[in-house]
């Protein structure tokens, strides 16, 4: 049958041979006591109770190493939160708006391109079969040394720092959806296939809520890596971003104080990406956490 056909069920498939059964999971008795309101904000007051106790070992290892070391160069942190208070009312913040946007446009290519390419190969063994080699040759490189390339063949500009990160995030992301959609079980694509889907109603509504949860785990793996990889490419050729700002503005200078409030600044990038992209990997996989609070 063609896919105009199909009708998708009302209720998600299970993609993994979670609830065949159709039996409901019993959440824990505390958050049953709570009601769904007192167990979203149960898990809001979780996360961040972990991020402030974070926060808090942080700052104490920061001023244990600021007190043995005892140098200029290693300033406490009562010293750099009012500048960092100060840089972000002014040029600081230019420059950081600079490199989350190139943050973010980087991952929308990465996912935009991986997430297809990945579902494809997963679903096609054939392309698997030929391009499997190439992907277990080129994954393991570190793209960054690809870094002076890009430059001679894309330029200086925006686009040769977008597409390195968006280089590093594809790889990363592609492998992860590529395993997730082969990973399916036969019986569930044979099963919808049976209500009349073709292909683009499998891709639709097997293969990619199947692989959602996937992208966004190989994205909050990965902000680590696109936030290093930011810093070493907005180094070159460039007068916008944290790593101009906290490289050529601060540290050739000896403004110290400066520098650590740029790299206060892209420390709580990084971290604002990954809690954005770990609550909503949360979210779209929470059936894979049924009983996990």
């Amino acid at each position: 049958m063609s896919d105009k056909t199909f009708t998708p069920p009302s209720a998600p498939l299970p993609v993994n041979g979670e609830g065949e059964s159709g039996a409901t999971r019993t959440p824990p008795l505390h958050l049953m006591e709570r009601g769904p309101g007192g167990e979203a904000l149960y898990l809001i007051l979780a996360r961040v109770g972990n991020i402030v106790l974070a926060l808090v070992i942080f700052v104490i290892c920061w001023i244990g190493l600021a007190a043995y070391l005892d140098r200029e160069i290693m300033p406490y942190p009562w010293e750099v939160l009012p500048v960092f208070v100060t840089e972000m009312q002014g040029d600081l913040w230019d420059h950081t708006v600079t490199s989350a946007g190139r943050v973010l446009k980087a991952i929308g290519v990465a996912v935009l391109l991986a997430t297809p390419t990945g579902m494809g190969l997963g679903q096609i063994r054939v392309l698997n079969r030929i391009f499997s080699p190439l992907i277990g040759l080129v994954h393991p490189i570190p793209k960054i040394v690809f870094l002076p390339v890009i430059l001679v063949i894309l330029g200086v500009g925006e686009a040769s720092k977008v597409f390195l990160i968006a280089l590093i995030l594809f790889f990363q992301i592609l492998v992860v959806v590529r395993d997730e959609a082969a990973s399916l079980r036969p019986e569930l694509i044979q099963s919808v296939r049976s209500l009349g889907a073709g292909r683009r109603a499998l891709f639709r509504y097997v293969y990619l809520p199947a692989s959602l949860p996937a992208v966004l785990t190989a994205l909050r793996v990965s902000v680590g890596t696109a936030i290093a990889v930011l810093f070493i490419a907005e180094q070159y050729s460039t007068r916008q971003g944290l790593g101009y700002y906290i490289v050529t503005l601060t540290w050739q200078r000896l403004r110290y104080e400066r520098m650590y409030a740029g790299i206060l600044a892209m420390s709580l990038l990084g971290l604002a990406l990954y809690v954005v992209v770990d609550v909503l990997e949360r979210i779209v996989g929470r059936w894979r956490r049924a009983g996990e609070f």
